[in-house]
């Protein structure tokens, strides 16, 4: 990626992620079918300088949404994200790669207190005012993990022989950015 291209696209600066606008969520295969899952509370910052981009966001892991509270609380144990222990998921990345719309990001994601290197790949929205007269960009981003690699590795066999959940996980962020003043 070249400076100028990154810049072309966001103006310098530093920018705050809009938590209301923004989502951060997961899906995995679940016996017969996807299961969904997000977090209300994820914060991240975007900051674009002359040598070009950087990203950095965090997901709060007792935020964790679905549809069932018992569940919910499944998910923050120590089976899955253990809330108690390691309390949020972290996304760093050094350099943002750009090629016409589309984004690379390789960078490291933490989980379970554990640090793997990850790319999240996907869209930039170019900037726009908003009615406030305000700056804001939009990335739209997503990875798949091994859930195994951060030690989630509850599961459950089914009669057929295959486990109950599996060990791919998608990672979604649909990220809204305001300028910073």
């Amino acid at each position: 990626m070249s400076t100028t291209e990154i810049l072309t696209v966001a103006p310098a600066g530093t920018w705050q992620l809009d938590p209301i606008h923004s989502t951060v969520g997961f899906e995995v295969e679940y016996i017969v079918g996807t299961f969904r899952g997000q977090f209300r509370e994820v914060e991240a910052k975007l900051v674009v300088g002359e040598s070009g981009a950087s990203l950095e966001g965090v997901a709060k892991v007792a935020s964790v949404d679905v549809k069932d509270e018992n569940l919910a609380a499944h998910l923050q144990s120590p089976d899955f994200f253990d809330a108690e222990r390691h309390p949020e998921l972290r996304f760093t990345a050094e350099q943002i790669d750009l090629d016409g719309d589309t984004i690379i990001a390789p960078g490291e994601l933490t989980m379970k207190g554990v640090t793997k290197p990850d790319t999240v790949s996907g869209t930039i929205l170019h900037p726009t005012t908003d009615y406030a007269g305000k700056e804001r960009i939009g990335l739209r981003v997503s990875t798949k993990v091994d859930r195994t690699e951060f030690g989630i590795n509850w599961n459950a066999p089914l009669p057929t022989g295959k486990q109950a959940l599996a060990d791919e996980v998608t990672i979604n962020g649909d990220l809204y950015f305001v300028k910073a003043a």
